[in-house]
């Protein structure tokens, strides 16, 4: 049986996240992996997965930002505002048009906005995911949201011929709050340019403190003949802690009562905190009249 961890992938472009997580438990053999939070098919970058007893850090982990590396495309709009969808307007742009103003455009849709996702995005309406509805040809019209952008760079700028049609593709860097949506980000700089912007590239280089450099795993499963392991390398759940959250040592005596669940004197700084002995991480505290007491129980 796999042992609880946490699992950082560096999802290839193509595949679902559902499709990562199905791939995981297969090589680590167990059904008990889960994600913190999705990336699109096409979108390429770190995906932070559960194993075993980590699926119940997932809904703690602070994963409140995350950074962007991308591509916009000006002068072209797709039904899904990315490259998958099919194109809806080809205005064209040039870079002495948008030259001029993308600085402008950039800076609108930096800091806190007022954002309405994509149609195509995994929000729930009337209980079905909107890229179902969007896909069976029913409208679909989502709720503005209040998201922050704080920082929109832009890296390069570069005239691009797609067809015979003359474009302009702008690579950014975007650091946002969860829930932002980058391909919303494209749609919307190339709809206050009036030549209609689509995302072509998206990798996401961060997810709270997970780096691509805390990636162990791109999610491959080569045809390696029965009985071979996998070189897939999770986080022991005690290593990561320190990454996620505040962490208090505790003695043999915290352990055992950490162990039953109960309530604890001890006196802990923040909503959640770790609590580890002898490496490994027991369980999640959070601060109380008397104390502490359990949020999630690992041990």
């Amino acid at each position: 049986m796999a042992e609880p961890s946490l699992l950082v992938v560096d999802k290839p472009s193509g595949i679902t996240s559902h499709r990562v997580v199905a791939r995981a438990r297969r090589a680590l053999g167990t059904k008990k992996v889960g994600h913190a939070g999705t990336l699109d098919p096409m979108a390429t970058g770190v995906l932070v997965l559960g194993v075993e007893k980590g699926t119940r850090l997932l809904g703690h982990l602070l994963l409140t930002t995350k950074t962007y590396e991308a591509t916009i495309r000006l002068g072209q709009a797709t039904n899904t505002d990315d490259a998958d969808g099919e194109v809806t307007d080809a205005a064209g742009a040039t870079l002495a048009a948008v030259g001029s103003r993308l600085r402008a455009g950039v800076e609108a849709l930096t800091g806190t906005i007022s954002q309405v996702p994509s149609t195509v995005s995994a929000i729930k309406v009337n209980g079905q995911r909107a890229y179902a509805l969007a896909r069976r040809g029913e409208d679909v019209a989502l709720a503005a949201r209040e998201v922050t952008v704080s920082r929109f760079d832009v890296a390069d700028v570069r005239r691009a011929d797609v067809d015979g049609l003359g474009v302009v593709d702008v690579d950014v860097v975007v650091d946002c709050s969860s829930g932002t949506y980058i391909r919303a980000l494209a749609r919307d700089l190339g709809a206050a340019l009036g030549v209609g912007g689509h995302l072509t590239a998206l990798r996401r280089t961060r997810v709270g403190p997970f780096g691509l450099d805390h990636a162990t795993w791109d999610a491959d499963l080569p045809q390696l003949e029965r009985g071979e392991l996998f070189d897939v390398r999770p986080y022991p759940l005690g290593a990561i802690a320190p990454l996620a959250f505040a962490t208090v040592e505790v003695d043999a005596g915290a352990a055992r009562d950490i162990g039953y669940g109960r309530a604890l004197s001890l006196a802990v700084p923040a909503d959640p905190t770790a609590l580890v002995h002898d490496g490994r991480l027991l369980a999640l505290y959070r601060p109380a009249a008397s104390g502490s007491e359990p949020v999630a129980v690992l041990a």
